[in-house]
């Protein structure tokens, strides 16, 4: 069992920053991956950002330059770091690890997510 919390979220103004945290823990199989995705009203849900094992990192488009990620592979925690924040930035943040199986197929164990809003 894989338990995913999340933390960090709030209210902040446009062009203010906020730190999400995400704790992957209670596992006992290894993560591949962890990493943020949001869902706004109305919206699919989006990649925000993604960390391996390695340190290689995806970002979504809509975050690139304006958002970073880092993980503790060590405690399995994994960090967002939100600056130049816009309302379009509002959503609920859902932080999820990855676990691939031997075909290579993944596996997410999701959080309950935590919300951010930005007003303008």
């Amino acid at each position: 069992q894989v338990e995913i919390r999340e933390s960090g979220g709030g209210w902040v103004q446009t062009g203010g920053s906020l730190r999400l945290s995400c704790q992957a823990s209670g596992s006992a199989v290894s993560i591949d991956a962890m990493g943020w995705h949001r869902l706004a009203p109305g919206k699919e849900r989006e990649l925000v950002a993604r960390i391996d094992t390695g340190g290689h990192i995806l970002f979504g488009d809509s975050v690139k330059g304006r958002f970073t990620i880092s993980r503790d592979g060590a405690t399995n925690m994994v960090y967002l770091q939100m600056n130049s924040l816009k309302p379009e930035d509002s959503a609920v943040y859902e932080c999820a690890a990855e676990e691939y199986n031997d075909y290579g197929a993944p596996y997410y164990y999701w959080g309950q997510g935590t919300q951010v809003t930005v007003s303008s």
